[in-house]
This record gives C-alpha cells, sequence and structure tokens, in this order.
C-alpha cells in the first residue's frame, strides 16, 4: 500500500484510525477500499486538530460500517483553505456520509 494518494490535484497520507495524530489543521476523507482495490470515499472533512477530532470522530462507526478502513489526510494550516479544499473534494466525489456542500 502507497504512503500516500492523491484525490484531485491533491496528496494525502493513509493511515490507520489508530494513528497518532499530531495537532494541525488539516483535510481528512474516511476511506475504503472497492472490489478493484480502488478507494471510494465515505465523508470528507476538515479540522483545525486531526488529534482533537479523528480520535472520537462521530461519523467513523457509521463510515466503517460501510466499509471505510483508514483515514486519508493532509495537512493544511489555513482555516480558508482547508474550507476550499474540504467542498471542492465533496462536490468532486460526492461521498455517502456528507450532507453538506453537496
Amino acid at each position: 500500500m502507497s504512503d500516500t494518494v492523491k484525490w484531485s490535484s491533491y496528496d494525502f497520507y493513509v493511515l490507520p484510525k489508530e494513528s497518532a495524530w499530531h495537532a494541525v489543521g488539516g483535510v481528512y476523507i474516511f476511506t475504503g477500499k472497492n472490489a478493484q482495490g480502488l478507494w471510494y470515499p465515505l465523508y470528507i472533512g476538515q479540522a483545525e486538530s486531526l488529534a482533537a477530532r479523528i480520535p472520537t470522530h462521530e461519523r467513523w462507526q457509521e463510515a466503517a460500517r460501510l466499509g471505510a478502513t483508514h483515514v486519508h489526510a493532509m495537512v493544511v494550516q489555513q482555516e480558508a483553505n482547508r474550507d476550499t479544499i474540504e467542498r471542492e473534494l465533496i462536490a468532486a466525489y460526492q461521498p455517502t456520509l456528507n450532507e453538506h456542500h453537496k
């Protein structure tokens, strides 16, 4: 498995949810793999602190029931940039668990 994967033009690290998350701002994607072995997004979000958000995220269990096995994460310090990237990725990929920005 690759350490990084590209979503649109953005590079994301591929990590298990149980990873040691850092207190940095970022965009994250709860993902699983389909029958062809390709990643598919179930939920896309952003946080001021990945360490504060991901370990106890309220949508993880639901995403896991739908096949999520990993989190793809990208450090993005600026909130305005996180908002833009999150909206762009949700519009492009239409993840099942995102109700906003569609």
